[in-house]
């Protein structure tokens, strides 16, 4: 690993960054979700964890459940559950339907194998130590019990990608700028099953392909300005970034009519035995 990535690495991790920052509310999280609504096939990934819940009974914990959208829909979907939200941002919790508990993924206030069910959606990429917290999802759900996990592949929005080198290499005048920091890298599609592996004895992937098109540049913007919070890893100054960005969006899409992403992201289902 590179002194970049190792840097980035602890940046995507750091506690104080996640609850001060980048989660401090929820609006740069809803703007990362927000782009899906122009995505074909579009996927409605709250009721496609609810529909994978479907022989849960009892509790279910939602570990970094973020602004709530899967709880609430499983307080709609399935109000014989008993529901609990944890994070580690205490801020992005204030809209979440209670009960709710701020709660670190690698010691969860949790007994052994008292849920039966476990949600970890698009959030163990930011745990420092990613097999401890796959043990302690291990060690709360019931032996007959669904550990529901997502993320997405390292070949998720190259376009985006694309376009934020681009536009950091003409803000530098070097042509093709430094890359943008991954989130999910640590933990992607493709590395998740052998994580996961480790402590579950059945791991079920689920892909979610798709193609997001857009015919404004500020739904892709937004998206691209969510990640402010690691303005500081992107060794380019990330405003001007972002206005250059805009600048190219808007050419290509009067040009071509339209821009699109190719997303891959995916559920995984994990049983113990």
């Amino acid at each position: 690993m590179t002194d970049l990535s190792a840097a980035r690495a602890a940046a995507v991790t750091d506690r104080g960054r996640l609850a001060g920052s980048a989660y401090s509310s929820d609006r740069d999280l809803a703007a990362r979700q927000s782009l899906y609504q122009w995505q074909t096939p579009r996927y409605d990934l709250p009721g496609i964890v609810a529909d994978r819940l479907s022989g849960v009974r009892g509790r279910v914990v939602d570990v970094g459940c973020g602004n709530g959208k899967f709880v609430q829909r499983l307080r709609e979907d399935r109000p014989d559950l008993s529901l609990l939200g944890l994070d580690i941002a205490p801020g992005i919790l204030a809209g979440v339907p209670g009960p709710v508990a701020v709660a670190d993924a690698t010691r969860l206030p949790l007994a052994d194998e008292s849920v039966d069910g476990v949600l970890a959606l698009h959030m163990l990429y930011h745990v420092p130590d990613i097999p401890r917290a796959v043990r302690e999802l291990s060690r709360v759900v019931t032996r007959d019990g669904s550990v529901i996990v997502s993320t997405n592949s390292d070949r998720d929005k190259g376009e985006l990608d694309g376009l934020w080198r681009r536009a950091a290499g003409d803000v530098l005048g070097t042509g093709r700028g430094p890359a943008r920091i991954s989130l999910s890298a640590r933990f992607s599609l493709e590395k998740a099953p052998a994580y996961l592996g480790e402590e579950f004895g059945q791991v079920e992937t689920i892909e979610l392909p798709g193609t997001i098109t857009v015919h404004d540049p500020e739904p892709v913007i937004a998206h691209m300005a969510s990640y402010r919070a690691w303005a500081d890893q992107h060794d380019v100054p990330f405003e001007a970034t972002i206005d250059r960005a805009r600048a190219i969006l808007a050419e290509r899409i009067a040009r071509h009519r339209a821009f699109e992403v190719t997303c891959l992201g995916g559920i995984l289902v994990c049983r113990r035995g």
